[in-house]
């Protein structure tokens, strides 16, 4: 076989065995549950978000809390050993949250925007009538935070990982933590050989 050829032929086993690219695809319900990989995804995101609001809206201490408080998401810490997109995780909760009608909100991530508009309001561009400024927000009456942790234990071909999160109701005024839950996620994968 002369050289020619046997560069042909590589060159055709290297297109054959190239990159390969995601072509097609079809839409797929957000709320199945599949495990791609062992890491953290949307089904865990879901299940956490929706086990926090239930807990709170059952709570003794929901009832209690009179007329429409401002609430505001606060904080939520990860303490895992892995990339978890925590201001989705934070959204989530407050959308479900808001479905409930019991509070309204502030966003956190907002206020330095808001700041930033009060001052161009107040630079005379605005008529003075019509100007927005400080002094008038509403004042959040209640503290959501929370945290996650996990725990990886790998023996062979079995892994094992937990993820705990922890959340809390912090009202302002007191101080007091009104709420406190946490949801536990438990997931085992098991090893095999990957066939060419």
């Amino acid at each position: 076989m002369t050289f020619r050829k046997i560069a042909l032929v590589g060159s055709a086993l290297a297109a054959c065995a190239g990159p390969r690219a995601f072509t097609r695809g079809t839409y797929e319900d957000p709320n199945t549950i599949e495990m791609l990989s062992d890491q953290f995804n949307e089904n865990d995101l879901q299940l956490i978000a929706k086990k926090m609001v239930d807990s709170l809206e059952t709570s003794p201490s929901f009832t209690q809390i009179p007329g429409k408080p401002v609430l505001v998401v606060g904080k939520m810490k990860n303490s895992t050993s892995e990339h978890i997109d925590m201001r989705s995780l934070a959204d989530k909760i407050q959308v479900q949250l808001s479905r409930l009608g019991k509070f309204s909100f502030q966003d956190k991530e907002a206020r330095e925007e808001i700041a930033k508009e009060y001052e161009f309001q107040g630079s005379g561009y605005v008529k003075p009538g019509e100007a927005k400024g400080p002094g008038n927000q509403a004042s959040v009456d209640y503290l959501l935070t929370g945290e996650i942790s996990s725990i990886v234990q790998e023996v062979g071909a079995d892994k094992l990982v937990y993820y705990k999160m922890t959340s809390k109701l912090h009202n302002l005024k007191s101080g007091v933590v009104e709420w406190t839950d946490e949801k536990e996620l438990r997931k085992k994968f098991e090893k095999k050989g990957v066939s060419w």
